[in-house]
């Protein structure tokens, strides 16, 4: 049942998960594809994660981020499609605004330092063509494990205001989230008195972090390009665009997923859409990062075919 009245003197602090509300007949039939894909991920990045931790040779910093990525992946999709799965298929929609903004902070700190990892890959990779008689003395675990615990604790700072500021709206004109996942924007919308600054200022700083990543992201791999240019010679140049090329199409996928679910988001299209293109930025990545670089990178290819029982044997 969804309560709405504007009149009540009170704040709800429970909240109904509906996402897709234009086939809420048929939801259930969601859970299937919500299923299949939460365990793609996992057998996915899980498989990946094990390669890179038995095998000596892949215990480089370059491997490491890589699995830092993978674990990001299922952190995020674990604090998203449990939930989806049980509202679609038994019902239990009910989530408590403390719950909601737990979820958010989660989501969004997973989606900040994702990006953060990316940077990293690529200081790695510069480090790697620019210094690569010191590359092992300067890319040290130590290093990797402080830039890491510094970009977690960066990124949590940086969402902690959206989450105080939701946490301090008064809630009185629906508890009703069309939306498989608790948005910081769809709950503002819940509010009782107007939140369009509130929004703007949030869109703004969703818009400065992006525009300071992708500048980072694109000088980096300018750097790195001109640095291979004039450094690195034959195979070598070649392995190194490789390698490179590999972690661009990874930067590009998840860019491109996140500008087309906030384009969704503010357009006047349906909210099965808009619940669509949400739910292909948090999952779609996540199911193919593990294919890009299990295909892509020799090393973990290698190790995966070295590993598989029905391998053709020389």
């Amino acid at each position: 049942m969804v309560f709405d009245n504007r009149s009540l003197p009170f704040s709800y602090t429970e909240f109904i998960l509906f996402g897709f509300p234009g086939i809420s007949e048929s939801r259930h039939l969601l859970a299937l594809p919500f299923l299949i894909i939460y365990v793609l991920i996992l057998s996915g990045n899980i498989l990946l994660i094990y390669r890179i931790w038995v095998e000596p040779k892949l215990h480089s910093p370059m491997y490491i981020l890589i699995a830092l990525l993978f674990s990001i992946n299922i952190i995020s999709t674990t604090a998203i499609v449990p939930k989806a799965v049980l509202s679609v298929l038994l019902g239990m929609n009910y989530i408590t605004l403390d719950a909601c903004l737990f979820q958010m902070f989660f989501i969004y700190t997973m989606v900040m330092f994702e990006s953060d990892v990316l940077l990293l890959m690529a200081l790695d990779r510069y480090v790697a063509i620019c210094w690569p008689l010191r590359y092992h003395d300067i890319m040290t675990s130590r290093l990797l494990l402080l830039m890491s615990i510094v970009g977690f604790i960066e990124c949590s700072l940086l969402v902690s205001p959206i989450i105080i500021v939701a946490s301090q709206v008064y809630f009185c004109t629906s508890n009703l989230i069309l939306d498989f996942t608790c948005e910081n924007m769809v709950l503002l919308n819940l509010g009782c008195r107007d939140t369009a600054r509130i929004q703007i200022v949030g869109l703004l700083v969703r818009i400065v972090v992006t525009f300071i990543d992708i500048t980072l992201l694109l000088t980096s791999y300018g750097c790195i390009l001109r640095a291979t240019m004039k450094v690195i010679l034959g195979k070598a140049r070649q392995k190194t665009l490789h390698t490179c090329g590999t972690h661009l199409s990874v930067v590009v996928l998840n860019y491109s997923c996140g500008l087309l679910s906030s384009i969704a988001y503010r357009m006047p299209i349906s909210l099965d859409i808009q619940n669509l293109t949400s739910a292909i930025y948090y999952l779609f990545p996540a199911t193919v990062h593990p294919l890009i670089y299990g295909y892509r990178l020799k090393e973990i290819r290698t190790c995966l075919l070295k590993s598989w029982p029905f391998r053709a044997k020389p």
